[in-house]
């Protein structure tokens, strides 16, 4: 009872400090910044299509606030994002992040505080010299202000999220976006419904609770799904014979989605500049006729190959076999039935690619799912349910779960054991 009584005070602690620095942030997105006449702002939001749409996708309503922490998370998202490319690139950089001394996290940690700086100067930077074409009173002495005040909200906002990591009960950067995802749900909701009323049928109610059930069930296969590879050490090798040697409790698990939201982000970001070209007027009107319905089954099938083409090269930079082969090795551990080396290697090899493609399949069919139902049922913005949030939400909510998990056990070993 006394055990239980104190898990509980820690997991409440922990969640008060992390619904705490939540809130803050929240208010301090709708903190505007100083010079900015948003009146003007919204003006322009309504005669311009193609920036009313920018904002929404952004902000999920027509109503747009340039804050003190408009950037949020996503330097931090994007320097991160870029921290790993680095690292599957430079063989210094990854020797330095597999050695898992305190002093190689910490260089990690700095390169990404340091590209998280750069990406928020960039992203401001592109932010002030947009609204040169929307405030009337714009000057460079306001924009140096508007990069100032917005590299310093994104910089704040980084180092409430590691409060939240440290102190608090989840990851800050993932839950900063959960609950970005989730503010955004109501009026996306409300955007489905007046778009379709006079579409509803029973058919298109079946088919959204379909996509809704699907999606989340894949997804928890995919985050949850593993495929258990047995070890046994060469001492054990000795006392066990080759049928128990199957049965060991020591495994390596890998899985299914060892690449995360990658693939759909930078599948999107790929498929997407061709569409604001053509908003933005880059390019001159094409005069032959278009068939639409072709345009879409190309744009599907892209959409799908390239979730399987960065699907699998992502893997190989997250999990490489013969890294795993060789720590094996030092270890005198191996893969019953399997020699120590390249046969191991190859092993390794061939497992990783079947579940990587089994598991690309399922991600690119989740994420091309919501396009199928929206043009089968003629239901409109019910893309806005993408794989991407609906992933990012299940795995948050998984996470969680296992932290409060891990507080209840090491709680009753420390107190068993002191």
């Amino acid at each position: 009872m006394k055990i239980n009584k104190e898990i509980r005070e820690i997991i409440l602690k922990r969640l008060l400090i992390s619904l705490g620095v939540l809130l803050f942030i929240r208010i301090g997105t709708f903190l505007p910044v100083p010079g900015i006449n948003h009146s003007d702002l919204a003006f322009y939001l309504q005669r311009h299509s193609v920036a009313k749409t920018l904002v929404s996708t952004f902000s999920g309503d027509d109503t747009f606030v340039i804050g003190l922490f408009t950037l949020n998370i996503f330097p931090y998202i994007n320097g991160s994002i870029l921290v790993q490319l680095i690292l599957g690139f430079s063989p210094s950089l990854s020797k330095l992040q597999k050695e898992g001394d305190l002093q190689g996290r910490r260089s990690i940690n700095r390169l990404t505080r340091f590209i998280t700086l750069i990406w928020a100067i960039i992203q401001s930077l592109g932010i002030a010299l947009y609204l040169k074409e929307i405030l009337f009173d714009w000057n460079y002495t306001l924009a140096i202000e508007i990069v100032i005040w917005l590299t310093t909200g994104a910089m704040i906002v980084l180092w409430l999220s590691e409060l939240i990591t440290d102190y608090g009960l989840g990851n800050g950067a993932s839950l900063l976006i959960y609950t970005n995802i989730i503010s955004s749900l109501p009026n996306l909701c409300k955007k489905i419904i007046l778009e379709n009323s006079e579409n509803f049928t029973i058919f298109s109610l079946l088919g959204i609770g379909v996509l809704i059930f699907a999606s989340l069930y894949g997804i928890i296969f995919l985050q949850e799904g593993v495929r258990i590879i047995p070890l046994i050490s060469s001492k054990q090798l000795n006392q066990l014979s080759f049928q128990d040697s199957r049965k060991s409790n020591n495994y390596i698990p890998l899985r299914f989605n060892q690449a995360g939201v990658m693939p759909i982000i930078l599948t999107t970001a790929i498929l997407v500049v061709p569409n604001y070209i053509i908003k933005l007027g880059l390019i001159p009107d094409i005069n032959f006729p278009i068939n639409f319905d072709s345009l879409k089954f190309i744009y599907w099938i892209s959409y799908f190959g390239l979730i399987l083409l960065f699907s699998s090269f992502y893997s190989t930079i997250v999990l490489n076999p013969k890294d795993i082969s060789d720590q094996l090795q030092k270890m005198a551990v191996t893969i019953p039935g399997i020699r120590p080396g390249i046969q191991t290697t190859f092993y390794l090899k061939q497992v990783m690619k079947r579940i990587t493609l089994l598991g690309a399949i399922m991600l690119a069919t989740l994420a091309t799912l919501p396009n199928f139902i929206e043009s089968t049922l003629n239901i409109t913005s019910l893309n806005g349910l993408s794989t991407t949030s609906l992933l990012i939400l299940a795995g948050v909510v998984l996470d969680l779960i296992r932290e409060v998990k891990n507080i209840y056990y090491s709680n009753i070993y420390n107190n068993k054991y002191q």
